[in-house]
């Protein structure tokens, strides 16, 4: 492989190094997030090339820390898309109450506001009794957080206003309690959901369950690698499952196309075929 700039190559080696050193996957990633991100921490720590990263995190396992947390997807809200989880209550839910027992995966799950909205529709549609929320990511911090299910009271306004837009039944004040500057979501929504430190990049399938979602996560990634974790997708739904993606993400340009319908081009929500 041929290099534009020495950068470029640096910045190779240094995802090797941490691939070779801790197991975490970097390397198909999409270049341009990781170049963005590892120029942020040049920056920040006051490095002058990429070289002495890759130098520190081989030595300093809290510098590496940093950086896996630097090179993790973190970005999330509660009902993020108000528009995704009204299509949610109209197409998907009827399908789901279909089944004595749900299997939901919500894979890269950061720090978890999205598997709580999950929680929180399923609870006003009735389902939530009868459903395990499988709730996975490889970043082990921001799993922590999402397991303490406490949020800044900052987001709570925009947090309820996405509730109200998604189609929402109740009070959203209803689901949490406020403590000084933060929200502690209920402990009834925290009882279905099970916490998991898993890798869409080196991990196997991970459960076989009747709805995925994975939003925003795979336009990080390389077009080999999307079409790797699809097949994971694949893999892990029954037959007429549901997989959800991101608003900026398709399978169109997958070999999993053909497997699905959509039941909704724009939310892209998709039924895999019997």
């Amino acid at each position: 492989m041929r290099y534009k700039d020495t950068s470029d190559l640096e910045i190779s080696l240094l995802l090797e190094a941490v691939y070779r050193k801790y197991g975490y996957d970097f390397r198909q990633y999409s270049q341009a997030h990781i170049r963005r991100r590892i120029m942020n921490r040049m920056a920040i720590s006051g490095f002058e090339d990429v070289s002495q990263i890759q130098s520190k995190v081989l030595n300093d396992e809290p510098f590496a820390s940093e950086l896996l947390q630097d090179l993790s997807i973190t970005v999330t809200e509660m009902f993020r898309d108000p528009a995704f989880y009204r299509s949610l209550r109209e197409k998907v839910i009827p399908i789901l109450k279909t089944y004595p027992f749900i299997k939901i995966w919500h894979a890269g799950c950061a720090t978890g506001e999205e598997a709580y909205s999950m929680a929180i529709l399923l609870q006003e549609e009735g389902l939530y009794d009868r459903t395990t929320i499988y709730a996975t990511d490889f970043n082990q911090l921001a799993l922590n957080r999402a397991k303490e299910g406490i949020f800044s009271n900052k987001m709570i306004k925009e947090y309820t206003t996405n509730y109200q837009l998604s189609g929402g039944k109740e009070s959203f004040s209803s689901y949490y309690t406020s403590n000084y500057d933060n929200v502690i979501m209920n402990q009834s929504l925290k009882k279905n959901i099970v916490w998991a430190n898993h890798n869409l990049v080196t991990d196997s399938v991970f459960a076989e369950v009747h709805l995925i979602l994975c939003r925003n996560v795979l336009i990080y990634f390389d077009k080999n690698l999307q079409n790797k974790v699809q097949s994971l997708f694949y893999n892990s739904l029954i037959n007429g499952g549901v997989l959800c993606l991101g608003s900026k993400e398709s399978l169109r340009f997958t070999d999993f196309y053909e497997e699905y319908i959509e039941l909704d081009t724009k939310q892209r929500i998709f039924k895999k075929k019997y």
